[in-house]
């Protein structure tokens, strides 16, 4: 029996970890509730414009809901580690722990996993975010951990990722975000005009708004790429080391970039080749209007009208007027 139990009376337990990220989970609600809404309507759409209809929904709201919510995720690039390292500052003790790194657009997020989580009569599992956006200080945040006492291979790596750190990375990293995340919220605005044109069947002008969200995504994702080409850090536990790569984030984003090229590609070459085909698949048929005498031309006055007759009758053929004297 040792005092205090084995632990450190200066040093906090482990932060609680929310289940999900909340901004996520908002998103996906707002654009649920809109695709529920919108599948009540469905079943009142007939024929084949059913499911031209269906399909213009789930593409258009997947790639709104992609473009917003990857702004607020954290796992553009990521990597783990299994290692053998010490736990804390004056403590011997050494523990077994997976160690993540997921780095975002404003930030890195750090996890700390024990093997098992429960080691030296505490439990290990720790997620701490340290921001570098335009209203934080990453440096501050750092500060702020050391003085909570956070495990050392936290403090070790986020360390790698301060202004004064040797490794030279925190000037590239948010510089990156801060351009890569201003193409995506231009990307969802054109996104939105995209939306608006084609509720009001300019196609082309859709078409050309679709290719310019792809043109922003793919602009994102090659600044995002410029942090590649920086010397990397290295980040080693004893005989194993750190390493990282693209995460989910940015292969989702780069499969919704190549998505709205495709499809902004697909209007304007159809626009111009098969409008028809164009105009079926945006419901814009227009059997319905010939059916009601819409697009009928104007039926040209018959020859044989009374007018006409008359004008062509022979001036022998004339009915003689008498006129009658006053």
């Amino acid at each position: 029996m040792t005092l205090w139990n084995g632990s450190y009376p200066f040093y906090p337990g482990a932060n609680a970890c929310f289940p999900f990220d909340t901004t996520r989970a908002v998103i996906l609600t707002i654009f649920l509730s809109v695709f529920a809404t919108f599948i009540i309507i469905l079943p009142g759409i007939r024929g084949r414009g059913r499911l031209f209809w269906f399909l213009r929904l789930v593409m258009g709201l997947f790639m709104g809901a992609v473009v917003l919510t990857i702004q607020f995720t954290r796992d553009w690039e990521t990597g783990w580690v299994q290692a053998n390292t010490s736990y804390k500052s004056f403590s011997h003790a050494v523990v077994n722990v997976d160690i993540g790194l997921h780095i975002g657009l404003d930030g890195v997020n750090i996890t700390l996993k024990g093997n098992p989580v429960n080691q030296i009569n505490e439990t290990i599992n720790y997620n701490e975010h340290f921001s570098w956006s335009f209203d934080a200080n990453y440096d501050r945040s750092y500060s702020q951990g050391l003085e909570k006492g956070l495990p050392n291979p936290i403090l070790y790596v986020a360390e790698k990722f301060t202004t004064q750190s040797p490794c030279a990375v925190h000037r590239q990293y948010r510089i990156a975000g801060h351009y890569t995340s201003a193409m995506l919220w231009l990307a969802f605005c054109t996104w939105l005009i995209s939306i608006l044109l084609f509720s009001m069947s300019l196609l082309l002008h859709g078409g050309y708004m679709l290719l310019l969200t792809a043109t922003l995504i793919l602009f994102s994702l090659l600044f995002f790429f410029t942090t590649r080409n920086i010397p990397k850090c290295f980040i080693q536990f004893g005989p194993v080391s750190l390493k990282t790569d693209y995460g989910e984030s940015f292969w989702l984003t780069l499969v919704t970039g190549l998505l709205c090229l495709l499809l902004g590609l697909g209007v304007i070459i159809l626009n111009s080749m098969q409008p028809e085909k164009l105009k079926l698949i945006f419901n814009l048929d227009k059997r319905k209007g010939a059916k009601e005498g819409w697009d009928k031309p104007s039926v040209p006055a018959d020859p044989s009208c009374a007018v006409q007759d008359v004008l062509m009758v022979p001036l022998g053929e004339l009915c003689e007027v008498t006129a009658t004297q006053l």
